[in-house]
């Protein structure tokens, strides 16, 4: 990448989304993960692993149970989207040796979470889009931190899949210098002119999170260096990683405009094991936000059905 484009792609992009939030924030290299206060007894462990140009809110009215502990993942070079909370480093960090903005980085930060916080033994990890690449990722890196683990991958990024064709259709002609330009271009037009082609049908959710996507990481560089890393992630992976995964279920949208659905569909239909397929009703690639009636229940975790 040329010296001038590097020079316009970091200059940092403000936070412009944020919620209030009670509990711990850890800093873990460049990525985050924030424990939430629970009012009762924790009975499951819940992390959530957003996806590109999303934040950690994603999943926080998905998990609202006072016995939900929920721990949430922020992704390398994001911004934490938190209000009040000073981050912390922990004792129990490690160094990560994998690029900055990748997979595989974040991936280590999602390792180092499940090794280290959760206080139960139903322990469910829920990736969103990019977030379930992520997933995929850890289970390769540490495949036996997830034996008991039940994992739910929402419209995922898999091996082998494909963006939309919409999607590579914009992306082609843009070049590294572009990338500021265009994302300046996209956040001064109005999102009708493009939201209901890639996001569906609008609710209140949906638009305030939505609305703020380009603001979610802390430079343009981590935008394009998150694009070419999760083309290159699905071309180079094979399905060969889900002999890893025990527990789960792979979340289906019935109209996808981010990624190619039906890619997906048949890398995940390449799972030996006995993760499960549903293909739900939802209308876009953002199925928890489109309604929360698909997220499974706790009783399908594998701790919870030993007892």
């Amino acid at each position: 990448m040329k010296a001038s484009h590097v020079r316009k792609l970091i200059k940092p992009i403000e936070s412009a989304y944020s919620e209030m939030f009670s509990g711990r924030v850890y800093r873990v290299g460049k990525g985050a993960v924030s424990v939430r206060n629970h009012s009762g007894q924790a009975e499951q462990t819940v992390i959530g692993v957003h996806g590109f140009l999303e934040n950690h809110c994603y999943f926080t009215q998905a998990y609202e149970e006072p016995t939900t502990e929920l721990i949430l993942l922020t992704c390398c070079n994001y911004h934490i989207p938190v209000n009040g909370v000073t981050p912390e480093y922990p004792e129990w960090e490690v160094p990560i040796k994998h690029p900055e903005a990748t997979i595989e980085y974040d991936a280590c930060v999602l390792v180092q979470a499940l090794a280290n916080l959760p206080t139960t033994d139903n322990i469910r990890i829920h990736g969103h889009s990019r977030g379930g690449a992520v997933i995929l990722e850890a289970i390769r890196q540490r495949p036996e931190l997830f034996d008991n683990v039940e994992v739910v991958l929402e419209a995922p990024v898999l091996p082998q899949g494909k963006l939309h064709a919409l999607v590579t259709t914009l992306l082609e002609p843009v070049s590294h210098g572009m990338w500021p330009w265009l994302i300046r271009l996209i956040n001064s037009a109005p999102q009708s002119a493009y939201g209901q082609t890639f996001f569906g049908k609008m609710n209140p959710r949906k638009k305030a999170l939505l609305s703020k996507l380009f603001f979610a990481t802390r430079d343009h560089l981590t935008i394009v260096r998150n694009i070419e890393n999760i083309m290159d992630w699905m071309h180079r992976t094979d399905t060969s990683v889900y002999q890893h995964v025990r527990h789960g279920t792979f979340l289906i949208p019935q109209v996808d405009r981010i990624l190619d659905r039906s890619a997906m569909l048949a890398s995940a239909r390449q799972s030996p094991t006995t993760m499960r397929i549903v293909e739900t009703d939802a209308p876009s690639h953002f199925i928890t936000l489109d309604s929360n009636e698909w997220v499974p229940g706790f009783e399908a975790l594998p701790a919870a059905a030993q007892q």
